[in-house]
């Protein structure tokens, strides 16, 4: 995958939803909401292939559009001019063009467009209704051409197909079979690879030495084994890959995918999976594995990169340090910085003059200074297994008897991360400690870990949030009479579960877009998770055989034993959790009589990302918890 395509996902599946709220009689400076909230004045900076401008997002009717400025200029030109919906993700094609995708009203069928860099000739390349555009690769050193994958032709698959960005011609570039899950192409740009699920529940690689051959099966393992190639080695032989094969962290390997065997084992690491590699294209180099303890770490396999960091981290200090993009002839570089108490700053930095250049601050209005710590903990669940997470407490006020938000994360099988969180600052901000933990079955910390998830939502899943209830209870740090707890998408299904299995626990809760039914979930999956949905069995359950745990574990169904008021939040066009997992737990709990709020945004989806829509999020969720939280 291209460094440009790892930029353009990092935009589109990154979690935007501030998920927030709270008042109570904290007396620190109260920052207002808004500040936390709104939209980066300036976010996601790129640079263009040559060097000469760079590019970021910026509000324009307080919708997140495309602008770009010379580099060395004072002057930025707006090139799109979208009112309904934030641009979902953009890179560089090339010197004179700018792609981007954008969907409608939260339905995640985005599509795909072009505009120039002077802003003219802005073009819809994908639009087709109730289709979906992925990007396969940018194809950057064919300037005028893109792969992508779209489920024009079958809703529930993507077909590979070269797309001509001047022309908008397409040709298809193979066939899914009804199977393939996603594809890869080498450093020519061929399409050589594809990842496949055979039987419901084994994954497959296939590959093929030029276009003209056939893809031919070269490894098939169980799900629960995984090789994941990052990119060709530079003589397009084999694969840089991650791989957990025969072992339980996955490491950094080369891979032989023409026979299907790993060759050599790069790096490993005994407690955390290595999450991908990068490289330099113009050297043919390999930089660095990354791994994820408790912060972001890397491996570095090259002096040159290390000494890059280095040099950085010399101007930069003890910030975070992240390279967001930089030119083909990798001499210009795009920086940010990062920590627990800041969205970042970006820089450029030019190798040829050792030259570093504040470009502009993410969110100059939040002072670092009077943000909270987020700090790492871990406790141990009522089985032994060890559960890591992160505890934000507020500043000014001992860690005694404080009330407390539990935040379980979505996925579930995701993890939470050590950084900067807008609604996590927020909360620590009116006085409030916030704890996020991850739960069995959160990635990174190895296969038996993630395993040990499988059909247990609700269960021993549920056991490890309570767990670390009761862990803040013990030390003291909780009051034991006002716990809230809220999450997004599974978070939302744990904190109605948690509501059902610990009527008594906590004070309140707050649901966003979550699921209430598992039953119903599993019927109303998108069309293209629909050939996974073996796998959906083995990992959540089977709605028929397991039917029994189904009854016990799905909120909606044990609505009886909620006893705490409950504040409901969910987009209409939601393709993931479908708006009636909502209307089933407001309607259930609504019918006993208990207290329940319900949002409804018409024009989102899985979560709200238009800004006015945060805006009331928030405010209502503050005003629930603070009337049951004191």
């Amino acid at each position: 995958m291209t460094r440009k395509i790892s930029a353009l996902l990092t935009i589109v599946f990154m979690t935007t939803l501030f998920f927030g709220g709270i008042k109570n009689s904290f007396s620190q400076n109260e920052i207002p909401l808004e500040n936390f909230f709104k939209n980066p004045e300036k976010a996601a900076y790129q640079i263009s292939p040559d060097g000469k401008y760079f590019s970021f997002l910026s509000p324009y009717e307080s919708r997140m559009n495309i602008f770009i400025q010379k580099i060395g200029g004072n002057k930025a030109t707006r090139l799109t001019s979208e009112t309904d919906r934030d641009i979902a993700g953009y890179f560089w094609a090339n010197n004179k063009r700018i792609l981007f995708l954008k969907d409608d009203g939260g339905d995640e069928n985005y599509a795909l467009y072009g505009v120039d860099y002077s802003g003219k000739n802005l073009k819809c390349l994908t639009c087709f209704e109730d289709v979906r555009t992925q990007i396969i690769d940018a194809l950057e050193d064919i300037p005028d051409e893109v792969i992508i994958g779209l489920n024009k032709r079958n809703p529930q698959v993507f077909d590979p197909y070269r797309l001509n960005i001047k022309t908008g011609e397409m040709t298809m570039l193979a066939e899914n079979p009804g199977n393939i899950q996603g594809w890869m192409t080498d450093h020519a740009g061929k399409l050589r690879v594809a990842f496949a699920i055979v039987d419901g529940v084994n994954t497959q690689i296939l590959y093929r030495d030029t276009e003209d051959d056939e893809f031919v099966p070269v490894l098939t393992t169980s799900f629960k084994e995984s090789v994941n190639p990052d990119f060709f080695t530079f003589d397009n032989k084999n694969v840089y890959a991650t791989s957990n094969l025969g072992r339980d962290k996955s490491a950094a390997v080369i891979f032989d995918i023409a026979n299907g065997k790993e060759i050599e084992v790069l790096y490993e690491n005994p407690d955390y999976d290595v999450s991908r590699l990068s490289f330099s294209k113009k050297n043919k180099k390999l930089w660095a594995a990354y791994f994820t303890s408790w912060k972001s770490e890397r491996h570095f396999f090259d002096n040159e990169f290390k000494e890059l960091l280095e040099r950085l981290k010399k101007d930069l200090g003890e910030y975070e340090i992240g390279i967001s993009d930089y030119t083909k002839n990798e001499d210009k570089f795009i920086i940010r910085t990062t920590s627990d108490r800041t969205l970042g700053t970006y820089y450029l930095y030019d190798k040829n003059t050792d030259k570093l250049e504040k470009i502009h601050e993410i969110s100059p209005w939040l002072d670092e200074t009077q943000m909270a710590r987020v700090k790492p903990i871990q406790y141990s669940a009522r089985d032994g297994q060890i559960i890591h997470g992160y505890l934000t407490l507020p500043n000014g006020v001992p860690p005694q008897n404080l009330p407390v938000v539990i935040n379980p994360h979505g996925g579930p099988w995701a993890r939470d991360n050590w950084g900067f969180n807008p609604e996590i600052q927020f909360l620590a901000n009116r006085g409030y400690a916030v704890l996020q933990m991850n739960f069995r079955g959160s990635t990174g910390y190895g296969k038996e870990f993630w395993e040990i998830s499988f059909k247990q939502w609700g269960l021993t899943m549920q056991n490890d949030i309570t767990d670390g209830v009761n862990w803040l209870i013990e030390q003291g740090i909780a009051d034991k009479d006002g716990i809230a707890i809220y999450g997004g998408s599974y978070g939302g299904y744990a904190t109605l579960q948690a509501l059902v299995v610990n009527p008594t626990l906590y004070a309140a809760g707050v649901d966003y877009v979550g699921v209430s039914n598992l039953f119903t979930f599993m019927k109303t999956i998108p069309p293209y998770w629909e050939p996974l949905l073996d796998m959906m069995y083995e990992m959540v359950g089977n709605p028929e055989t397991d039917s029994i745990q189904f009854v016990a574990t799905s909120p909606a169904l044990n609505a009886d034993k909620i006893m705490a008021p409950l504040f409901v939040a969910q987009g209409a066009n939601d393709p993931r959790v479908n708006i009636d997992e909502s209307d089933q737990i407001v309607k259930a709990i609504r019918k006993r009589g208990i207290e329940v709020e319900y949002m409804v945004k018409d024009n989102e989806g899985h979560g709200f990302h238009n800004e006015e829509n945060r805006f009331d999020f928030y405010r209502a969720m503050e005003k629930f918890l603070s009337k049951h939280i004191k």
